[in-house]
Parts: structure tokens; sequence; C-alpha cells
């Protein structure tokens, strides 16, 4: 696409007032907790990505500061500084104080931006009670400081340079986030993934908020996709040796798509537009899978490996794919403010026709890799069939009797979802004593007899064969898979409660590969919860104190004036009486619940599959590179 260079004042298009920001910061940035955070920093990232897909920038830097701020510099155009005809103010400060206003509503500065509702620089400036901007543009270095989104004078000239570019710091505003707090992996990851979609692009980070320990990473990508198709397959065992990628452009549409497949049964898609990452897909998506589906399917029918009356569906297909699919697109359709899905119609017929293309010569050349992944759907096909049967099965088994309940499931009187929850516990001597503790009006007890399937190495259909799963399935009412339904959910509080010691938490960290697996939206929906029972018993005269943690446990023994106390440390549930496991561990009012989330369900993924996958090799480099960072382990 042909660079327009003039960028001026001419170019900032406004469409509202910036007010509503501050009143309802939430619909700008999604939260104002982690999330919306660190999107203020993505914002301002996000200008200066514009500028490098453009053509116009290829050096961005990201800076931790001390004092909460944060500072972003890039080597592009630099934002204007004339006057605009419209508002009378420099360019920069509409730019800053006037949402809706940027180069990216017509004016011609940018043909392709992640920017579709132009809310960035300037909502950051409405959070921020401090924001420097530091524009270096035609021979001279121009500033403007801002206090919650006021300037404090104008746009001013400070000096000479040859340079060019812009750089913002801010300091967000306290009493929108409460708790300000920027997380170095997070912004690392978000780097990242921008400097593979951007190629040719050198993203630095610094974090020198602890002056005795300054940190640096950097990012430069010649590969573009290629080279994030390698990050995301990882050390996972690939099938065909050689990953498939297009760069192309259609009717105004630049595509580029690369996929692998691997030794896994799990697909991970990623698609973006205009470097946006489109977590719910789109019509790009939509396009690669329906041209990846036709063509396997065309392919193994010619091959007479799939019989004509067969059919693979995009599910076969599609297991132990990774894919990514990049567009950039003029006129970003997005639905709602957080750009989660693409709508552009035309996305899907341009990726369409371009994998296509490119995907027919590909398994035309690669003979041996066509046959790989034939081979590869037709047995996905052969689980789908026998995990439906499976899955039939205990579903009509459910049917004929009467919907009956596991016998082991001590369940609650109480037939209200809202006010009902279940205790999945630990062995059957911790079962018992937590029946006794119950309060049994809307507390159901189920007790798991050790370790339970891993369901991240199988199929549906073997872990379905799984009785402590099955019987799982039935007490929760939902079903599985397909036919998956939450509002049938029997407990709106699905409570975990393990031993606190390594094997406990192995048992929770199975149960929650199940849940994160096949039953993600009831933890979307906030429903899954963690016990968290003492680790030990401080005895000190008639007194007894419950430590959850060491730190509370060394606090606790300082307030003890007696020289004669006892600690008794509790290796598991059963050690406890009913009366102790209620008050410490049962009781609504007392005891602690951790809510299990997914702030981020790739990285969850991604965590996952390293460490309860096949592959040993990775899980063995996370325990070399995270060992001196074990804080409780059982010996």
């Amino acid at each position: 696409m042909a660079k327009d260079n003039s960028y001026s004042a001419s170019s900032i298009q406004i469409l509202e007032g910036l007010d509503p920001v501050r009143k309802r910061p939430g619909m700008y940035i999604g939260s104002t907790g982690p999330q919306g955070l660190h999107h203020l920093v993505y914002e301002v990232v996000d200008n200066s990505l514009d500028e490098a897909i453009g053509g116009f920038c290829d050096h961005i830097t990201v800076t931790l500061l001390p004092g909460d701020m944060v500072r972003v510099d890039d080597n592009g155009r630099g934002i204007p500084v004339d006057i605009h005809e419209k508002t009378k103010k420099s360019a920069l400060e509409t730019i800053l104080t006037t949402l809706h206003a940027g180069g990216k509503f017509g004016g011609g500065a940018y043909k392709i931006s992640g920017g579709l509702h132009g809310v960035g620089v300037s909502v950051v400036c409405a959070l921020s009670t401090y924001l420097r901007a530091e524009v270096r543009k035609d021979g001279g270095v121009y500033e403007q400081e801002y206090d919650t989104a006021k300037p404090k004078y104008a746009v001013r000239k400070i000096g000479d340079t040859k340079e060019h570019g812009t750089s913002i710091i801010f300091k967000p505003d306290i009493s929108i986030f409460k708790e300000i707090v920027f997380n170095r992996k997070t912004i690392i990851d978000h780097l990242r993934q921008q400097a593979y979609l951007t190629k040719g692009v050198t993203i630095d980070f610094y974090d020198l908020r602890d002056e005795e320990k300054p940190f640096e990473y950097h990012f430069y990508f010649d590969g573009g996709i290629k080279s994030y198709l390698n990050y995301l397959v990882g050390d996972v065992k690939t099938l065909n040796p050689n990953p498939f990628y297009v760069a192309k452009e259609k009717d105004g549409v630049y595509v580029e798509v690369a996929f692998q497949y691997v030794d896994d049964i799990e697909p991970n898609e990623q698609s973006f537009t205009n470097n946006i990452y489109t977590i719910e897909g789109g019509m790009h998506l939509t396009g690669f899978r329906t041209s990846l589906t036709r063509l396997v399917s065309d392919y193994a029918k010619k091959s007479g490996s799939l019989k004509e009356k067969d059919k693979l569906t995009g599910d076969d297909i599609r297991e132990g794919i990774v894919a990514i699919v990049s567009i950039k697109i003029e006129d970003p359709q997005f639905e709602g403010q957080t750009k989660g899905k693409l709508g552009n119609p035309e996305a899907r017929t341009a990726v369409d026709s371009v994998t296509s293309e490119a995907l027919t010569d590909f398994l035309d050349k690669y003979a041996q890799d066509t046959k790989i992944i034939i081979e590869k759907c037709l047995l996905s096909a052969k689980a789908r069939q026998a995990a439906r049967a499976a899955r039939e099965t205990v579903l009509r088994k459910g049917v004929l009797e009467g919907l009956a309940l596991p016998g082991k499931l001590s369940d609650c009187t109480s037939k209200k979802p809202e006010e009902s929850e279940i205790y999945l516990v630990e062995g059957e001597s911790a079962g018992g004593s937590s029946r006794q503790a119950r309060d049994r009006r809307f507390q159901a007890i189920l007790p798991l007899r050790g370790k339970i399937l891993n369901v991240e190495r199988v199929r549906i259909d073997k872990m379905l064969a799984s009785t402590e799963i099955k019987n799982l399935i039935i007490a929760m009412g939902t079903a599985v898979a397909e036919d998956f339904n939450v509002e049938k959910l029997r407990y709106h509080r699905i409570i975990v409660m393990c031993d606190a010691d390594s094997d406990g938490n192995h048992i929770a960290t199975l149960i929650l590969t199940l849940f994160f697996r096949y039953f993600r939206e009831i933890i979307e929906k906030g429903y899954l919860y963690i016990a968290q029972p003492p680790l030990y018993k401080i005895t000190a005269g008639k007194e007894i104190h419950y430590s959850y943690s060491e730190e509370e446990k060394v606090e606790i023994l300082k307030t003890i004036k007696t020289q004669k106390y006892s600690i008794q440390r509790y290796k598991g549930l059963g050690e406890m009486n009913p009366e102790q496991l209620w008050e410490t561990t049962m009781d609504p009012e007392k005891r602690v619940l951790v809510r299990v989330t997914i702030e981020d369900a790739q990285e969850a993924d991604k965590i996952f599959d390293c460490l309860m996958g096949k592959e040993v090799a990775p899980r063995k480099r996370f325990i070399q590179l995270s060992a001196k960072d074990v804080q409780n382990l059982d010996i």
C-alpha cells in the first residue's frame, strides 16, 4: 500500500468531546482493574504501531519508571503541533483532550490503523493525573504537560533536533484504578506479540522501577507470523514438517496466514486485524476455516482415504492445529469497543481466496505433509464418533435412572442453584469428616477417589470412561461438550477442597484442568472456587489459633504471651474433626475461598499444555526456570 507522507492538522477530524471518560472509564478500557490499567499502555503503544504499520516508524521503546509512570517513545512522524482549523488549538492538544479526535477518521493520515474508535491517547490523558507529550518534528522539539486532561500550558518549542517521533509519559490516576501495579510479564507478552505481527520493527522494553535491578527485553522479528508460529508451537512435537504460510493482498485486504499441526487434541487459533487480537475471531477467521475445511475434505476424498458418503467436520480438521490469521484492512468493523470480533464480510472473502489458492499449491507440493494431515483428521473423526457414543451413554444412563445422582454424593436439601454449593473433596476420609461438618441445607459433598484422570492428555471418550468424572458431570447436571448447558448447573458454588500438601495441589490442578478444558463457562461465570484449609493449629493454653500461611503463623506466635504453646501441622483434611473442619474451612462466616478466574485464557491454555501435557521437555524447562522461586515445598 502506498505511503501518504502528509500529516498535519488538516488530517485530524473531531467526532465528540472527552467528558464521559472519567465518569465511565470501563466503557473505554474494559475495567478499572489490572486489565484496564495495562490497556492504557497498549493504547499509547498502538499509536506508535500505527506509524510502524504505515512504514513511518521502525523503533518503539516502552519504559516503566519509578512512581507508577510509563514512557513510550517512537521514531515516527511525530504528532502534528500546528493549529487545528476547527478547535483553534494545536493538533497535539486536540488529540490529547478530545474523544474521537485523531488521524484515523478519514483525514488521510492512516490507511491502516488498529484504532477504530480513536479514543486511545485521549483516554490515557483523561485517566492520568499527569501526562507529558514530547514531539520531534520538522526540526523542532515541542512539549506540553497535562493535569487530568487539562493542559498546563500551550504547546511550546523547547529545542531543535534532526530527529522525529513522539514520546508520551503518563501516570495513571490512583482515584480511578485504586491499585497501580504494572505487571512486567503482561506487558512483555503484549509487546512480543506485536513485534511478531509487525515484522522489521524493533521494540525495546525497560523496567527501571527498581534502580538497583534494572531490567530490559528486546524484540525484533523479520519472519512476522512465521516466527510467531514457531513461538506458539514451542517444544510440542510437530506432525507436518513444512509449516504453511502465505502473505498476499486481495481486493485491498492484506492477508497473512500460517499454520502447522502438532501432536495435541486442542486447536490454537489466533486472529488479528491491524495488529489487534480479535479474541472472538470474526469474518477473517471464518474465511480461513471455510477454506481449510473444504480443501482438506476434498483432498481426503480424492486420495480415497474418505468415502464420498462420509464427512469430516471443521472440528475434525482443526484438531491439533496451531494457526495464525492476520489481516490489514482500511476500514475494520469491530463488534463493540473491545474489538473482540471482526465483522467485515470482505475480510472473509479475501482470506478464503488467498488461503485456498496457496493451500492448493501447498497440498500438491508437499504430498507427505498432506498425507499426515489427512490421517490426523481421520483419526480425529473416529475419536469424535467414539466420544459421541460415550457421551450419549452417560446421558442416556442418567435418563434411564431418572437422573439418578451418584451414590457417593451427599446432596443438599435446597434445590435453588444460587444458594447451593458442592464440595469436591479428596478421599473418603475427608469425605466422611466433611459430611458431618456440613450444613446439609445448602452444602453437598462429592468425594473423589485419588487423583482423577489428566484430561489434558486424552480425548473426551477416554475422559467419560472415568467413573469419578462421570459422577461429577451427573452431579453438576450440565452434561458435557456439545450438550453442555450452564443454565442446568445445580450449584452456583463448586468448591475444590484438597489437602494442603503437594498431593492435594496436584489433585486440585487436575480438577482445574478438567474445568478449564470442558467447563470453562463455569469458571467464566465465577462459579468455581478453591477452599483454603489451614496449615497449622496453634494451641496456647485455652486459646486456639489457625494459620493459613507461614507468614500468618509467625504473626500469631508474636501475639502469644505465654511460652507454652504447641503447633500442629495439618497434612490432610481427615486430620480435623468435623467441628474444626466446619470452623476453619466450611463456615461461610469464617472460611476463605479463592474464586478461580481466567484473566488470560491464552496464557492459561499455554500453562496447562506445559504442565499437564504429553511433552516432558517444556515441563522440565519450567521446573528449572521456576525452582529458585519456590516458597512452599512438601518434602
